[in-house]
């Protein structure tokens, strides 16, 4: 993996090679490990290292960007003769800004020796202790473990300089009967490999399995909802969509006020709803600068219900006279006390969900969603989970989730289907709209 030194080393010689004004390069390192696992056994492992590099070339407002994979003399040099030569063919960017100068950015909390050094040595005692826990149950499982080490560095000719280094890990199983009439799933992404216990996450998959046998058919409609903390995130991280100021500001969130303005200060949601972006949060990985290469640092943007912040990038707030903000990655929604027992006993009739899957967009504006139940759906009456329920289609938003939530659990990061991460507790929340059922195990 690359140091900070060979960083310093790459950059400086690839400006070198720069005959414009206005140069900048980006180099990120990745070195991956994973293990496949199905059928109860290790189907596929791999490892891998490879270099991402970035080189953007502006003059008289004019910018080229070109990308190579390989650090060598003669492709450096190419790539920036390249990203001139495209410079030369591009329109003019009347919004393009000054290079910045030398920034300060803070060490993030996001990277362990352990994670980062991991190989099958400490994976497939993981990936074997979900796999016997799943045989003595006479079940079937399939699943991943990965584990990312990634440095990034940035530099231009103005004198920035950046560098930083992450790890990070995930394992998550899907266990299914032999038939593939019943599925669950357990996952948990962690910056510690220590912390993740494959026969946990083995064991609890297995027991979604074993109780969503033979699921109810529903009649769909509006329910109240408790969404464990990865089907919480999944949803509650589409909120992004709603925040930029620009956008909001010319009438295209949910955040526009009609007639003109935004509803940055009012009062949206419930008192206990809170959320935020911290990158120097240990729990998971996050880069020290923005997109813009500003540094970043902790924002709220919900604050006892109330929005704080809107999400504005170096343009529009050089335009609108305003801060720039971090961006809303990664986000972390506060969570209470209440355990998953309090949140279900709390619910005379409605339905407890694992996570969604294939979500999509609707309306952009209103943040409206589409997406598919998976892995354990439940109907909860009189406090209590009942029976295993066929899956549902839902289509709904985060924005009307938060305003309906009623009691929130204990956040963790989590990580869904489709990838994205968040910290996010359990939500308890009333009037969640499933439009159709789903017969997909």
């Amino acid at each position: 993996m690359l140091t900070v030194e060979d960083i310093q080393r790459f950059t400086q010689k690839a400006l070198a090679f720069s005959t414009f004004p206005d140069c900048s390069v980006s180099i990120t390192s990745i070195e991956e490990t994973y293990t496949r696992f199905a059928n109860n056994g290790i189907t596929m492992a791999g490892f891998s290292t490879r270099n991402r590099i970035a080189i953007e070339s502006t003059r008289d407002g004019k910018t080229g960007t070109a990308r190579i994979g390989e650090t060598g003399g003669d492709a450096v040099r190419a790539v920036v003769q390249r990203s001139e030569e495209l410079a030369a063919l591009s329109p003019v960017n009347p919004e393009h800004l000054a290079p910045l100068g030398p920034q300060q950015y803070r060490e993030t909390n996001d990277y362990d020796d352990a994670t980062a050094n991991a190989r099958a040595a400490e994976i497939i005692p993981r990936v074997r202790a979900a796999v016997e826990i799943v045989e003595r149950q006479k079940l079937v499982a399939a699943g991943l473990f990965e584990r990312t080490h990634q440095v990034t560095g940035i530099a231009n000719k103005a004198g920035l300089f950046g560098f930083h280094r992450s790890a990070d890990a995930h394992m998550s199983t899907t266990v299914r009967l032999p038939d593939g009439s019943s599925s669950g799933w357990a996952g948990h992404p962690a910056t510690r490999i220590a912390e993740i216990d494959g026969g946990r996450l083995a064991e609890t998959a297995a027991k979604k399995c074993l109780a969503w046998k033979n699921p109810r058919r529903l009649d769909p409609g509006r329910y109240t909802v408790v969404l464990e903390p990865t089907a919480a995130g999944d949803i509650v991280q589409l909120i992004e969509g709603g925040f930029p100021a620009r956008a909001t500001e010319e009438g295209r969130t949910f955040l526009s006020r009609r007639g003109g303005g935004t509803l940055a200060g009012e009062k949206l949601f419930p008192d206990f709803i809170d959320l935020h972006t911290d990158p120097f949060d240990p729990r998971m990985p996050s880069l020290p600068w923005t997109f813009d290469r500003l540094p970043t640092r902790r924002i709220s943007w919900i604050e006892k219900g109330i929005v704080k912040n809107l999400d504005y990038d170096r343009y529009w707030s050089e335009k609108s006279g305003k801060p720039a903000t971090p961006g809303l990655r990664p986000l972390y929604l506060e969570g209470g006390g209440a355990s998953m027992e309090d949140l279900i006993g709390s619910v005379d009739r409605g339905l407890l969900v694992t996570h969604f899957w294939y979500i999509r967009f609707v309306n952009p504006k209103t943040l409206q969603h589409t997406g598919l139940t998976r892995d354990g759906l439940f109907l909860i009456e009189n406090g209590k989970i009942s029976a295993p329920v066929m899956n549902f289609r839902f289509n709904d938003s985060p924005v009307r989730l938060l305003q309906n939530a009623k009691k929130l659990g204990k956040p963790v990061r989590v990580r869904g289907l489709e990838g994205g991460m968040m910290v996010a507790p359990a939500i308890l929340a009333d009037d969640f709209q499933f439009t159709s059922i789903s017969d997909a195990v």
